[in-house]
């Protein structure tokens, strides 16, 4: 494996960790109000795109990571996207 591939592994990993404290939050609280559906739509998209991008390139670190991001922002946009509105 060469430093490049471990320096993406590296950032694969701290970026994708990143969002476990939040998945975690709103599984546990199931609270969502003070996310904004907007950052999470686009975030959720753009990380879909990186992952194709990974994907085209044959990227594994870019692969790896956008595919465990995207199920954890999939996760919180789910729980945003049905969570009961207040009147």
């Amino acid at each position: 494996m060469s430093h490049p591939d471990l320096l993406g592994y590296a950032a694969a990993f701290l970026t994708t960790a990143s969002f476990v404290p939040q998945v975690w939050q709103t599984l546990r609280t199931r609270d969502t109000r003070a996310l904004s559906l907007w950052m999470y739509l686009l975030f959720t998209a753009g990380v879909a795109l990186w992952g194709v991008y990974g994907i085209l390139l044959g990227a594994w670190p870019i692969i790896l990571a956008n595919g465990v991001t995207l199920l954890l922002a999939t996760i919180v946009l789910w729980h945003k996207l049905t969570e009961p509105r207040e009147s």
